[in-house]
């Protein structure tokens, strides 16, 4: 982005946005705006076309809150950026492996993912997907060697060899394609309706539990395995300490890298007790979580 964008610009991001959004953007100096997201992480597409200006150039948005799991819909923020020639970037770390994001559907113009996450797999790996608009008008972040176009003494304008000077790194990239095998023969179809249906559990439960909220969606629908909770007499932190050390429950609390959409949720400065399914967990997990959660509460 440091090339694409220059301090006069104007840039667009949801009020979800997760710190690997910001800090780059905050570095370059551009003008930020943040559209609006209700208290249940949706996005707010009157206050989006709003804050739409002449000097607009790009619209980079997460497609799923890393923090309340909450699926943005950007379908008509794509349709409104190819209407009006504005630059179109989306964040799919949190749905790559869970959702079949459509590249084209969405309109993006680029999207970046994580290879660690729901594609399951290994730390390290990641890659982006990019048209070829932004090919020809962005220049490589790093030029060297490629084992391509040796006898010239710059580097190749082509992709991919353009944006991948170095040693590529093997180990990760054949593990994620083990994985991708794995979740295609599995299929994110089969990998969903698993979720939903511990998510669902999960949800249910929690909502009979006093002294706890529920961050975002209170259902399963329209949103992803993760889910934060808010403990109202008792500090989060200690709470995921307890389900770590004493049931050997792994959550994460505090803030999740998402300072903007603690903000948004109400959760700001204290964060959330964050938990995180998958198809690997199972149904006597669920209760096993929720019956560890009721006794920490009745301690």
């Amino acid at each position: 982005m440091y090339k694409l964008l220059k301090s006069s610009d104007h840039v667009l991001v949801s009020s979800m946005e997760h710190n690997a959004v910001m800090r780059p953007l905050n570095s370059l100096n551009v003008n930020i705006s943040k559209v609006k997201c209700n208290k249940f992480g949706d996005l707010n597409m009157e206050d989006f076309k709003l804050q739409l200006k002449e000097n607009t150039r790009a619209v980079i948005m997460t497609h799923a809150s890393n923090v309340c799991g909450t699926i943005l819909n950007l379908e008509e923020v794509g349709r409104i950026c190819q209407e009006k020639n504005i630059i179109f970037i989306i964040d799919t770390a949190q749905t790559a492996g869970f959702l079949d994001v459509d590249y084209k559907k969405l309109g993006a113009d680029a999207i970046a993912f994580t290879g660690h996450k729901s594609l399951l797999g290994p730390q390290g790996i990641g890659g982006f997907i990019i048209n070829d608009k932004l090919v020809k008008i962005i220049p490589s972040l790093i030029d060297g060697g490629t084992g391509s176009l040796s006898e010239e003494e710059i580097q190749p304008n082509y992709m991919p060899d353009k944006y991948e000077a170095g040693t590529p790194n093997v180990l990760g990239i054949f593990g994620l394609n083990a994985s991708i095998k794995y979740l295609n023969n599995i299929g994110l179809k089969n990998i969903r309706l698993k979720e939903y249906e511990l998510l669902k559990i999960f949800l249910d439960e929690i909502k009979q539990i006093n002294g706890i909220a529920i961050i975002g969606k209170d259902t399963y629908e329209g949103r992803t395995g993760t889910v934060s909770l808010d403990f109202f007499n008792v500090d989060n932190g200690e709470v995921a300490y307890k389900l770590g050390s004493d049931y050997g429950i792994m959550t994460r609390s505090g803030m999740h890298c998402a300072p903007s959409a603690h903000k948004t949720l109400g959760t700001f400065p204290k964060g959330t007790v964050r938990f995180s399914f998958s198809h690997f967990n199972t149904k006597d997990e669920i209760y096993y979580t929720i019956d560890s959660i009721k006794k920490i509460m009745e301690e």
